[in-house]
């Protein structure tokens, strides 16, 4: 029986052998070629799915990913502008309570 000493050494030296021509193989073009033909027709099949389902999904009056982000984002901005406009308040509340008049 292998101790673990002897069966780590043979398999470091399968796992070398192995990446070794693995490596090779990924790098080849006769691999490399047909993969990005694939890929490519991949994202196109991909992007005409997507645009069928933009506009089926606005057919139906729901709101595409676009009008997601789009009112995500001006969300966004009003939470910012909210927050801001609380401050000044607060700014203001303070002044008037130690009696500064900064408007004056």
């Amino acid at each position: 029986m292998l101790g673990w000493d002897e069966w780590k050494k043979s398999f470091d030296v399968w796992e070398n052998a192995t990446a070794r021509h693995l490596e090779q193989w990924l790098k080849s073009p006769l691999l490399l070629g047909p993969a990005g033909v694939m890929m490519t027709a991949a994202m196109k099949a991909k992007a005409k799915v997507d645009d069928v389902k933009s506009k089926v999904a606005s057919g139906l009056g729901l709101p595409t990913r676009r009008d997601q982000e789009r009112t995500l984002h001006l969300l966004n901005q009003m939470q910012s502008r909210v927050m801001d406009l609380e401050e000044k308040l607060e700014d203001l509340e303070a002044d008037k309570s130690r009696g500064d008049r900064p408007w004056t």
